[in-house]
């Protein structure tokens, strides 16, 4: 008994260490005086219980959550999980300070709304294809005539926006929506992330994922504009989670192709 009581007393007393040596922190004070950290996340990054309606990461986004309980559990707090269907409203999410870090591919147009760590995870950009496409290269898919299915203000997207000079585009809002417009013919091709696709391409007989990419997607945690020491607190971490080996472990847990961890000292 005396053994279980000593345990318990010195358990709680490195968490009042743990808990004083962060508030000392200015970095991420905010953080743990609201015992806890919202994470937001986009479709298909997670999961909802149709019972419960608790928020689980699926893919790229149970990346993303194991990182965030690290960070938690380091700080004292919890995790609380925030979905949204899009990339943009995560953006608004941190404009509006409504949660403290998400995690979305780096690009240019983003960075003047939010800030970004080091990225820790990458994977190409691609193209799926149905049964009998004469699509067969990235080359392939920029000819006039061709209908490409994205997802509107998706990273891929706004990728291939930039180098796309002779195919059409047809956005949707809901990466189901595009793959629905191949399914039925409506576009020829579905431009993105090459996980995603891999999942979709069991869905539709026949269909194949294009082996070649058109960009690479380098993902990362991002913070609202200004929380500068938050974003040096959450680099850090990155940095230290790709060294350590947690975000490859977190990658293999989730089951995630195509992916590789992103090299430490790596920036955007």
């Amino acid at each position: 008994m005396k053994k279980l009581l000593l345990a318990v007393a010195s358990t709680v007393i490195l968490a009042n260490i743990a808990h004083a040596q962060q508030v000392r922190d200015p970095r991420v004070a905010d953080l743990v005086q609201a015992g806890k950290v919202r994470l937001a996340l986009f479709l298909p990054g997670y999961t909802k219980d149709p019972v419960t309606g608790e928020l689980r990461g699926s893919g790229t986004g149970a990346v993303a959550v194991a990182l965030a309980r690290a960070v938690a559990a380091r700080l004292g707090v919890e995790v609380q999980l925030v979905g949204y269907p899009t990339p943009p409203q995560v953006v608004e999410c941190l404009k509006a300070g409504a949660c403290d870090v998400a995690y979305m591919g780096i690009d240019p147009t983003r960075a003047a709304e939010v800030n970004f760590s080091p990225p820790f995870m990458q994977q190409d950009f691609t193209y799926l294809v149905p049964a009998g496409s004469s699509i067969r290269s990235v080359a392939d898919a920029d000819r006039r005539g061709i209908r490409i299915a994205v997802v509107r203000n998706h990273v891929a997207t706004l990728a291939l926006n930039r180098i796309m000079k002779n195919a059409e585009t047809i956005a949707f809002d809901i990466p189901n929506a595009a793959f629905e417009a191949v399914r039925t013919g409506h576009a020829d091709t579905w431009a993105s992330a090459r996980y995603g696709l891999l999942e979709s391409a069991t869905q539709l007989p026949g269909s194949r994922v294009l082996d070649d990419r058109y960009a690479a997607n380098l993902i990362a945690m991002a913070v609202p504009k200004g929380q500068t020491g938050r974003l040096t607190y959450i680099s850090e971490f990155v940095e230290e989670a790709k060294a350590s080996g947690l975000v490859q472990r977190s990658i293999d847990g989730a089951g995630l192709r195509g992916y590789q961890v992103v090299s430490p000292g790596k920036s955007n």
